[in-house]
């Protein structure tokens, strides 16, 4: 087993966590086949538990296909007002144990564990704190850095605890697709099969001028020490949040502009009760409008003094909606506050995890 010097960074990530907070509500459905989705035509699939899984259920799956691979399955709608509260109270118990802590999703976070006398049992005694206080189940990697410990913590799913070096991540996982990587997405990956690098052993082989020939020397270098599972990236404190917003999208295209009207006051409403409980506030209000045709436009405008408040959010967000005065039915509809500050003026260092999406993996260098 690798030393603890070797062990600096855990990434931890709540099993089916919709799911499972859902289950402690409904403990009749342990051991069914249960999906978290919207109930519109064009929902999709929030989280699905491990029995909805084995029939190719996943998340961001559209819910009527779902429902044809497993049609036995429980439906439920998500409660992301209960969602974020859960989060934030397991996040709570997480800081009182690791004093460094990336935040990266409602359910997940890297935590530095440099300086910890024995990593591993003060992750075990943080994963039991969870389980009795937040009745939540949580898997855990560890490892030298943040990739090694984020694929470590996929691997073994649910109630996992594994730990590997970068030597040992290799080893394990060498004759997988380069996409179990963060960051080597499908395009990338496909263009990796191309090449014939259709392994992590093969990418981690691959001569290095071969690779910045086809992606350019930043990305081809890039791609190269993620094949090798090397990583430089340190814990970081949670993301700044430079923006918020809300947004729908409808079960049938609008045409309406009344109800258009109606639906944009009632997520700004909705944002702005958001912001004040965040202490948070912004000068820039923007607008975003997808059509039946699913192109995308964006409309904004800067105030000269921040706000949180509802009526001139409302106010700017349905000026601009009537300036764009959308010429085909609307598919989806939202409100953006950006610019934010705290409401002493001071910029926000925290993030609040809710206005991220429930995954945030490793970005690559473009």
């Amino acid at each position: 087993m690798p030393g603890s010097s070797q062990l600096k960074v855990a990434h931890l990530d709540a099993d089916a966590f919709y799911v499972s907070i859902e289950l402690l509500r409904h403990p009749e459905l342990r051991g069914q086949p249960v999906v978290v989705a919207g109930t519109g035509p064009r929902a999709v699939v929030t989280t699905a538990s491990y029995e909805a899984r084995r029939y190719g259920v996943g998340s961001a799956m559209p819910a009527a296909r779902a429902r044809r691979l497993c049609p036995q399955a429980v439906f439920l709608p998500p409660d992301f007002t209960l969602y974020r509260e859960t989060s934030r109270r397991m996040m709570d118990l997480v800081r009182s144990h690791v004093e460094r802590v990336e935040v990266v999703g409602l359910d997940e976070a890297y935590l530095d564990l440099e300086g910890l006398f024995s990593p591993r049992a003060a992750m075990r005694r943080l994963l039991a704190e969870i389980r009795e206080t937040v009745q939540l189940t949580c898997s855990v990697g560890i490892g030298p850095n943040k990739l090694v410990a984020k694929v470590a913590s996929d691997a073994e799913k649910p109630a996992g605890f594994v730990v590997l070096t970068r030597e040992q991540a290799c080893e394990r996982f060498g004759q997988s697709a380069p996409g179990l990587v963060p960051g080597i997405g499908p395009k990338t990956a496909q263009r990796l099969a191309e090449m014939g690098l259709t392994t992590l052993q093969a990418l981690a082989d691959a001569p290095e001028r071969l690779l910045i020939e086809r992606f350019g020397p930043n990305l081809g270098r890039e791609l190269r020490r993620r094949g090798r599972f090397e990583h430089d990236g340190e814990v970081g404190q949670d993301r700044k949040v430079v923006s918020e917003s809300r947004e729908r999208t409808f079960d049938y295209d609008v045409r309406d502009f009344a109800q258009l009207c109606q639906s944009l006051e009632l997520m700004a409403t909705e944002l702005c009760a958001s912001l004040t409980a965040h202490g948070r506030q912004g000068r820039t209000i923007g607008i975003k409008v997808r059509l039946d045709d699913f192109s995308t436009v964006t409309r904004a405008h800067t105030l000269p003094e921040p706000t949180c408040d509802s009526a001139r959010v409302t106010e700017v967000a349905l000026r601009l909606l009537r300036e764009y005065a959308p010429a085909r039915p609307v598919r989806l509809l939202g409100v953006r506050v950006a610019g934010l500050a705290s409401t002493d003026t001071q910029s926000v260092g925290e993030s609040d995890p809710a206005t991220r999406p429930e995954k945030d993996q490793l970005e690559l260098p473009v």
